[in-house]
């Protein structure tokens, strides 16, 4: 009887030390958000000001570096070319949270006309071009190292670690590169230490301070494609003595809208074709010898992922076989991301603890399934995984004519930071704790 009262009094000790440890890291960021929310600020502006593309996050990187190792941090650098990740360890053992935040610019002329816009340029597929956060992933990195910050200084209270992720090429490695996620996971960032759970959050035009989330699929699979149709080069004035590519094309644009129409179940989950560039001939009085379709597939389901590859690839080799010419079918073209998908149970769990972050219930919301891609979904393949929304759209501005993500307009509120922050702060804070 004496060990079971003994047994009881350790485990409601335990149980006590838990939640109050909690308790006190939550207590400490409410304490700690206005300085700390100015930290943020600044890190943010000069992150915005100081763009580079994918692949090429050199000062990005170094810069983050210097702010993590002055926290006593241990940290990993030059991960898939320029990602870095670093390690907080805890005074006690337990679970481990990853938190990620991705780091590239895009070839975009800003136009926000900001104190602290971007005057940056660089080379882009051969092309001179600006650069720009224009997804808002200087938000995301600026976050995370408040986050950081937050935990180191309360390391002595944490029971588990936590891994910081700060990942390049979200948008996608240049041609004929590795990038991303898929290539920090093939490097082996989880090898050694596999995180328990990945939490990630994305900006986008909504109201100052909503969180968005949804359980299950979440974003799209994306897959670009790419098709060469080869015929004959002839004279405009005669058709009959060629065959014409650019009408081919034609034919298996008109083809392809009817994939998604005609040949798949929507009552399942929603699909899109679609075609971005078409390019063939010189002048109009010439009938070119080859068109080149480029285009993007995004679905929610790899079964329907695979039929629509299937589809795609008959239509096209038969309509050119129709017409007497060749066609070549790339599928994917490149890069390709698969579904971003919200852990049900986690997603469940969590939802009790994001709504302590929020003022009403009115700023926690389901949202809709998103036709973006996000290559989050790499870590959600390996561990369970959470990935929201936060809305960056000032007060006293109109959230549904505000800018959207990659627009040379597009703004993050200053305020909309320190929510972000305080999400990732309760959802690790929770889950280390076992608060859900």
């Amino acid at each position: 009887m004496k060990k079971k009262l003994t047994f009881l009094i350790i485990s409601l000790l335990l149980s006590f030390q838990s939640f109050s440890s909690s308790k006190y890291l939550i207590n400490a960021f409410d304490r700690e958000s206005d300085a700390l929310l100015e930290k943020i600020t600044t890190w943010r502006h000069h992150l915005h000001q100081y763009p580079e593309l994918s692949n090429r996050e050199f000062k990005t990187a170094k810069y983050i570096e210097n702010h993590l190792k002055s926290l006593g941090l241990e940290v990993k650098t030059g991960i898939a070319k320029t990602g870095l990740i670093a390690i907080l360890k805890g005074s006690k053992p337990g679970p481990m949270v990853a938190l990620r935040a991705d780091m590239d610019a895009l070839p975009v002329v800003e136009k926000t006309g900001l104190p602290y816009a971007s005057k940056e340029k660089a080379i882009f597929n051969g092309l001179d071009v600006g650069v720009m956060h224009a997804c808002g992933h200087d938000a995301h990195m600026a976050i995370l190292m408040g986050v950081a910050e937050f935990f180191s200084k309360h390391r002595n209270r944490i029971a588990g670690s936590i891994m910081f992720i700060f990942q390049p090429a979200e948008e996608g490695p240049p041609v004929g590169e590795e990038g991303g996620a898929k290539l920090m996971l093939k490097e082996g960032i989880f090898d050694k230490n596999k995180p328990d759970v990945v939490f990630g959050l994305h900006v986008n035009p909504a109201p100052d301070g909503v969180i968005a989330y949804r359980e299950g699929p979440t974003m799209a699979a994306a897959d670009s494609w790419k098709i060469i149709i080869k015929g004959k080069q002839t004279h405009g004035s005669s058709p009959w003595s060629g065959v014409d590519p650019i009408m081919i094309s034609s034919q298996i644009v008109n083809a392809f809208n009817t994939i998604v129409s005609r040949k798949l179940d929507i009552r399942k989950l929603p699909a899109v074709i679609s075609v971005g560039s078409i390019h063939g001939g010189v002048r109009s009085n010439i009938i070119p010898d080859e068109v080149v379709m480029e285009g993007t597939v995004r679905t929610y389901d790899p079964k329907m992922r695979d039929k629509i590859i299937s589809e795609m690839t008959v239509l096209a080799e038969s309509i050119a076989m129709m017409n007497g010419a060749s066609v070549e079918v790339i599928i994917p073209n490149g890069n390709n991301y698969p579904v971003t998908i919200n852990d049900p149970d986690l997603t469940e769990r969590v939802l009790p603890v994001l709504k302590k972050v929020i003022d009403s219930d009115e700023f926690l919301v389901r949202t809709d399934l998103s036709t973006g891609a996000e290559d989050f979904s790499y870590y959600a393949q390996q561990v369970p995984s959470f990935f929201f929304f936060l809305g960056v759209t000032a007060e006293g501005k109109d959230w549904t004519k505000a800018a959207v993500n990659h627009s040379p307009y597009f703004e993050v509120s200053d305020e909309s930071l320190d929510t972000g922050a305080k999400a990732f702060v309760h959802l690790t804070s929770g889950y280390l704790f076992k608060e859900y």
